[in-house]
């Protein structure tokens, strides 16, 4: 069970975190949202808590929550850009559905 990063994808957090000097890792997850029922959650995690899995790929840690790992294990994490967007993709074996747009999804 593992998250792991496309060397794009790690490139672009190991930039997201330079800003944030006190962030310790990037937190990983799920929040309920949209209408397939779950979405991914990207930020600094200022601290690991106790029920948190660690994670490290390509120098990057990444931190989830005992609650979101059973919905993201497993994960590959991609960057990209297409034309004016750029924007992470999730490659998640977990996921049965997801919404039209792409912002939501359903294990």
């Amino acid at each position: 069970m593992s998250i792991t990063l496309t060397p794009s994808a790690a490139q672009r957090l190991r930039n997201y975190l330079v800003p944030h000097g006190q962030g310790v890792a990037v937190r990983f997850g799920v929040k309920k949202s949209g209408c397939s029922g779950f979405a991914y959650v990207v930020e600094v995690a200022e601290e690991i808590a106790a029920g948190d899995t660690v994670f490290e790929d390509q120098g990057v840690k990444l931190v989830v929550d005992r609650e979101s790992l059973a919905y993201v294990a497993g994960t590959r994490v991609d960057f990209g850009k297409k034309g004016l967007n750029e924007s992470f993709r999730f490659h998640n074996p977990n996921v049965k559905n997801e919404c039209g747009c792409g912002e939501s999804f359903t294990v």
